[in-house]
């Protein structure tokens, strides 16, 4: 398969960013790092903000359209300041990734503290008011996102422990989304590819008919830094431990001004996508750890990509 010309296989959204600090109706550092979700005719996007203080929280958007969206008033969830929470999420709560299973949405999302990050997980129905269900994850753990369904009547969910300076993702189980365990290795970095250095979760896994479609963040170390890009992998559908494409080529890069400068430059971080009736997937990333925008591409295409562009590494 020849790749279709153009800088990568997500289009812009020409208007980007889609938020940026200027949309704030609150004084904040950036914005970034936004899940979205689609209730009827609107999509919500709960926001990864930083604050003037140096921790982040959430804030909520809304839109009719997808890509014009105004921000709730205030910060619709805060680090815990009291209870078991409060010890694991001292630093703040970074990078949400939301999920509809079981009529409600869960959120898991980083708690930061003095003793590493870890998964913790939350849920809500209308984005507004949250109950903190636990901390999941040991420390040095984080990039958790939840499948849409149980596989084999458990809960099924995507995450990256790091250790020996390594960040792989690994796939795990759960009965109650609570204790999890059965962790199997799924993806590790890939020498002299664009995803070399590190890898993570970025998108709650996508059915498809060829598989889980799982949008993910590798990295590459430079002389300068990292660069963050987003790639694809297939999974099977009925054991997402068995990898069935890996896709060789990025599918977004970090190439304009507000992508590679900013808070932290050279990256563009999706935590989530909305397939659309027509099959277009919009991919919301954070860009720069500065600015929210979002990227459009035909599921087709996508997937195309992912089979067509494999090969083992």
């Amino acid at each position: 398969m020849k790749l279709k010309s153009g800088r990568d296989l997500f289009h812009r959204w020409e208007g980007n960013p889609v938020l940026a600090l200027e949309d704030m109706p609150f004084r904040c550092n950036t914005v970034f790092n936004g899940t979205p979700v689609k209730l009827g005719n609107e999509y919500l996007l709960l926001l990864r903000v930083e604050g003037q203080q140096g921790y982040s929280f959430f804030a909520l958007a809304r839109s009719r359209d997808g890509l014009h969206f105004e921000v709730h008033p205030e910060p619709v969830l805060l680090p815990a300041q009291e209870g078991l929470a409060a010890e694991y999420e001292r630093g703040g709560i970074e990078d949400p990734r939301a999920t509809f299973i079981d009529g409600a949405y869960y959120v898991m999302y980083t708690a930061v503290s003095g003793t590493g990050y870890r998964i913790a997980l939350a849920r809500t129905q209308d984005f507004l008011s949250f109950e903190r269900i636990a901390a999941i994850s040991e420390p040095g753990n984080k990039d958790g996102v939840l499948f849409p369904e149980k596989i084999g009547g458990l809960y099924a969910r995507l995450d990256r422990p790091f250790g020996r300076g390594i960040g792989s993702i690994w796939l795990s189980y759960s009965r109650d989304l609570i204790h999890w365990g059965n962790a199997k290795l799924l993806l590790t970095p890939r020498p002299g590819y664009w995803d070399e250095f590190r890898v993570g979760a970025s998108v709650p896994p996508i059915r498809t008919k060829h598989g889980w479609l799982e949008i993910y963040h590798g990295t590459k170390m430079t002389s300068s830094g990292p660069i963050y890009r987003a790639g694809s992998a297939l999974l099977d559908l009925d054991d997402p431990s068995k990898v069935i494409a890996r896709c060789t080529v990025p599918l977004l890069s970090p190439r304009t001004g507000y992508e590679r400068v900013g808070d932290v430059g050279n990256v563009v971080f999706a935590c989530g996508a909305i397939v659309e009736p027509d099959n277009s997937v919009k991919l919301y990333y954070g860009a720069a750890d500065t600015c929210v925008c979002v990227a459009t591409a035909s599921l087709e295409d996508i997937i195309e990509c992912t089979l067509n562009n494999h090969r083992p590494a």
